[in-house]
């Protein structure tokens, strides 16, 4: 038998399984809301990550290339780019998915396994970069922030400084030359 048709028969449990390994990289209390169903607008995160997945195991499945997963993979790894996990624990769902298929095809040894395999590889790649780009820009983001903090902080400095002096300090360059 073929894998893309084993995986198309046990999909949902696929999709549980890899779902609640998901969860599983979260703290006890937030795997448990996460395991929540219903109101996505009560759940956004277990929402997002339930559709992520299920875009890509469709993907996977529909013998779609990686790239065109990105839309689904953005959804799951922008997400926990904006958590404080390393790059291989955010990362890592994607390996995972190997070792579900492989369990659930239990001792079996479909056709296409290896290609599935590659799949989930280029997946995994494409992940990674992924996150490291959020990532990158989560910290430009910061580094604006802090710069537009420090120009606030020195206007108001000089502001203060020539309101004292009489006006005489805001015709001084400030010390640094900048």
């Amino acid at each position: 038998m073929d894998i893309i048709e084993i995986l198309k028969e046990r999909k949902q449990t696929v999709l549980d399984k890899w779902f609640q390994d998901v969860a599983e990289s979260y703290p006890e209390e937030t795997t448990q809301f996460l395991g929540r169903k219903g109101d996505p607008f009560a759940n956004p995160l277990g929402h997002a990550l339930r559709q992520g997945l299920g875009g890509l195991l469709e993907g996977l499945l529909s013998d779609v290339q990686p790239d065109d997963l990105a839309p689904h993979l953005d959804e799951i790894v922008r997400i926990r780019a904006v958590q404080e996990f390393s790059p291989s624990v955010a990362v890592r769902f994607i390996f995972s998915l190997k070792k579900i298929v492989h369990s659930v095809c239990g001792e079996e040894q479909p056709q296409g396994l290896e290609n599935f395999d590659a799949a989930v590889d280029r997946l995994s790649l494409l992940a990674f970069d992924n996150y490291m780009a959020c990532r990158e820009r989560l910290f430009e983001i910061k580094v604006k922030e802090l710069r537009d903090m420090v120009a606030i902080q020195t206007r108001n400095m000089w502001k203060a400084t020539a309101a004292q002096g009489g006006g005489k300090a805001s015709n001084k360059e400030p010390a640094g030359g900048q």
